[in-house]
């Protein structure tokens, strides 16, 4: 007998249609002799409504009641998904963060879990009932409800396991599994059987959308085994784990990551001094904007030019706040470009192989794909082209790595 944690997102429990097949699926799992923790999301759309009421209510709600308000939209789910199941002759009870003992910290709206008394949880798996538990939910020490921030779900369900000591987390979605990259973009993209940590946290830090990072941060700190499947078909999915014994039989990339929400500043000409770096950056971060990659060119005349990456999002508010201290710095001018795109490879493999950047440039190259900026780690290499390049140098590479699917022949 095997103990489960399964979680199912908004799409997978959006109608209800949707909670009973889920429940189906449970009771299948029960029947086979598991024991099953289930943490669901609130149905599609539905927090996208409760914060349309708050917004026709007050613009700016404070945090604390719309933490009570958005933990409603799960605490419909887990009512609905446990009369499903008992009806089934599969006995469930459902809980709220809250009722189960999730403890997290006082941050309203993007609350981190510090504790979980797993005490009921296990009382409730010893008398042969399923646990269903509102994802994305807890309670600080003062009482009040708290909300775990975006992909809070995921978090929930991860964190559950680690606590429980499950033999798998299993995470359903409405794609089969983590793909070589995205089958929108490249049709003859695979899906893989399994992945690292590593890779998985740094597709997702680049872009794929699969899993928030925080479940994968929170999975690989407790080495909890993660596997992403489709709640709309069966299939095994895709195995996020440890690697393995099997390392140096991985191919050199295991996928290729893409964020379109890039943008460009340059100051240009700054006087090449010690401390110019966190002149620049330092009002940027006080303004709360996230940098990603930065290109320092090497000076000859005095002067040097500084690049870096920041969402598409905050492109205007950076470029004003570039522009109110280019005097300041005595720097030239500042150019910018919110037409840009980020293109990544991933793989652990990578460590092992040397010419992986080359092969990657000269794949570029051979579509007349201009980089025009490089940051690289252990396991990865990331580029910035134009935008309208995207899909084709994503295809490009996808086929340079001998990452595309292969047709069966009959």
């Amino acid at each position: 007998m095997a103990l489960y944690v399964q979680k199912y997102g908004g799409t997978s429990v959006g109608s209800v249609e949707r909670i009973e097949a889920v429940a189906d699926r449970v009771k299948r799992f029960r029947d086979q002799g598991h024991d099953v923790v289930v943490v669901v999301s609130a149905m599609s759309g539905e927090t996208n409504r409760l914060i349309e009421l708050a917004q026709q209510i007050s613009p700016e709600p404070t945090p604390r009641e719309m933490d009570t308000l958005l933990a409603t939209g799960e605490q419909v789910t887990i009512a609905l998904l446990s009369m499903a199941l008992n009806r089934r002759e599969c006995p469930a009870r459902s809980y709220t963060g809250w009722q189960i003992g999730i403890r997290t910290d006082s941050a309203h709206t993007k609350a981190r879990i510090q504790d979980i008394d797993t005490d009921s949880m296990q009382r409730e798996l010893a008398a042969g009932r399923v646990v269903v538990v509102a994802g994305f939910q807890g309670v600080d020490d003062g009482g009040n409800i708290t909300t775990l921030g975006r992909g809070g779900s995921d978090t929930t369900g991860v964190a559950l396991a680690a606590a429980l000591k499950a033999d798998e987390c299993q995470i359903y979605t409405d794609v089969d599994g983590v793909y070589t990259t995205d089958p929108r973009v490249v049709e003859s993209a695979r899906r893989m059987d399994q992945v690292t940590f590593e890779e998985m946290l740094e597709m997702a830090s680049l872009g794929s959308k699969v899993l928030q990072i925080r479940a994968v941060e929170f999975a690989g700190k407790y080495s909890v085994p993660l596997r992403v499947l489709s709640s709309f078909k069966e299939g095994p999915g895709t195995l996020i784990t440890l690697e393995g014994d099997d390392a140096m039989e991985k191919p050199v990339i295991s996928g290729i990551a893409f964020n379109r929400d890039e943008s460009k500043l340059s100051v240009m000409g700054v006087p090449d001094l010690p401390g110019v770096a966190s002149r620049i950056l330092g009002p940027v971060s006080a303004a709360n904007i996230e940098v990603d990659m930065i290109v320092q060119n090497i000076s000859e005349d005095g002067s040097t030019d500084f690049t870096f990456t920041v969402h598409r999002n905050d492109f205007r508010r950076t470029e004003s706040i570039l522009k109110n201290i280019t005097d300041d710095l005595g720097a030239r001018e500042v150019l910018g470009d919110d037409r840009i795109a980020k293109v990544s490879i991933v793989g652990v493999g990578m460590r092992s192989h040397a010419g992986v950047a080359s092969r990657m440039f000269d794949a570029l190259a051979a579509e007349s794909i201009n980089i025009q900026l490089i940051s690289t780690s252990e396991i990865k290499i990331s580029v910035v082209i134009e935008e309208k390049y995207l899909e084709l140098a994503v295809r490009a590479l996808h086929s340079a790595f001998g990452l595309d699917a292969v047709e069966e022949t009959s």
